[in-house]
């Protein structure tokens, strides 16, 4: 059965969607832009603090289901210009143990609000 998971601590969908859905064993979030909490979008800003504030929306989506960024299994990276992975990934392994989670990370153009990352995961929740 699907649950929607909801917290305060993450921005509030912009669309016909939820922060994130699980079945009871795994979790998929929406993907996570630079919007802080209270909607102020950090698009002037450099794609680490980016990177950062993208993360800590999902890291305060994957706990309000319970889980902790160790229950990550894969995320994917949606990145405006390729060339920001670098300052992406350093910012992007400060979230993760030794162990971090699968990955996939793209040059997408054209990213919602004119963001220049977003990122999604697909959490172990059980």
């Amino acid at each position: 059965m699907k649950e929607t998971i909801h917290t305060d601590d993450a921005p509030e969908a912009v669309g016909a969607y939820s922060q994130a859905t699980t079945n009871g064993e795994l979790m998929f979030t929406a993907g996570q832009i630079p919007l802080t909490p209270d909607g102020e979008l950090l698009d002037d800003e450099d794609i680490a603090t980016q990177a950062e504030q993208s993360l800590s929306n999902l890291q305060a989506i994957v706990e309000e289901a319970g889980a902790s960024m160790d229950d990550v299994l894969k995320t994917t990276v949606f990145l405006a210009d390729i060339d920001d992975f670098e300052e992406m990934n350093e910012t992007y392994a400060s979230f993760f143990d030794d162990e971090p989670p699968a990955r996939s990370a793209v040059e997408a153009g054209g990213l919602p609000k004119g963001a220049g990352v977003e990122i999604e995961a697909v959490v172990s929740v059980e």
